[in-house]
């Protein structure tokens, strides 16, 4: 059994994080049994350390940075984070599923969603309040402590408000623009590779979770959707079988 770990809301069966999304849609794509363990984010470098789970990058200092998602495969003693990484974990392992990157083609979904996360990365802060409200009081000190501490200013202050905020609606749609380019040229249906579902749907699947989970907050959301002929709505469809929460 495979254990996946997400980030705790204060809303029963709502996921937010876009990263973690991710692995929520290759595990439920790859139909593999796993349990969630909602981790608040003060505890996330306990979990992992305790789980043997490797750090997923380095902070600034040089110090082990862990994050989610990050998953516990009981049947091999395997700890991973990453989503990429885990994506490639699980192919590699459980090769009579459905395959997440095809062979051939890591690189070029390691670069998709390097680009595609480059470009909403920067605006993603227009969503931080409204996710903010899904977290518990201690997950949201921890998170504006140390975002804080990282920018060596109050994170809250770095928030876009009034023009600055509509601003940055705009870079989000450009993004969206973007994004619209590259599944032009998919050859016909609502996949980035046409008709067959992959990693990187569900990199882009993760911002529109992101996106759902706050709509309540975010009435301009719904927009999104009808964007560029619907792609959006119709991809989020498509990927809504694999969105469960279990």
């Amino acid at each position: 059994m495979i254990t996946f770990y997400d980030i705790a809301s204060t809303v029963p069966g709502i996921t937010f994080n876009i990263n973690t999304w991710k692995t929520r849609y290759s595990l439920n794509y790859k139909q593999i049994p796993y349990k969630t363990e909602w981790v608040e984010i003060p505890d996330i470098e306990r979990v992992c350390k305790k789980m043997g789970i490797p750090p997923s990058n380095k902070k600034a200092d040089g110090s082990d940075y862990y994050t989610l998602p990050a998953i516990y495969d009981a049947s091999t003693n395997t700890g991973i984070s990453d989503s990429l990484v885990i994506a490639a974990y699980l192919d590699k392992t459980y090769p009579d599923k459905p395959t997440l990157l095809p062979a051939g083609t890591e690189a070029l979904h390691a670069a998709f969603v390097d680009a595609f996360m480059s470009k909403i990365g920067p605006s993603f802060r227009y969503f931080v309040p409204s996710i903010l409200k899904l977290m518990s009081p201690s997950s949201v000190d921890f998170f504006i402590q140390s975002r804080s501490a990282a920018l060596g200013k109050p994170f809250l202050d770095t928030l876009p408000v009034g023009a600055e905020r509509e601003a940055e609606w705009k870079n989000i749609e450009a993004c969206f623009t973007a994004l619209d380019g590259w599944y032009q040229k998919n050859g016909g249906g609502p996949f980035i590779m046409g008709d067959t579902p992959s990693f990187s749907d569900f990199a882009v699947g993760g911002l529109l979770g992101s996106g759902k989970a706050v709509s309540h907050d975010i009435p301009e959301w719904s927009s999104v959707l009808e964007w560029h002929n619907g792609r959006w709505k119709k991809l989020g469809e498509a990927l809504e079988k694999y969105a469960h929460v279990v």
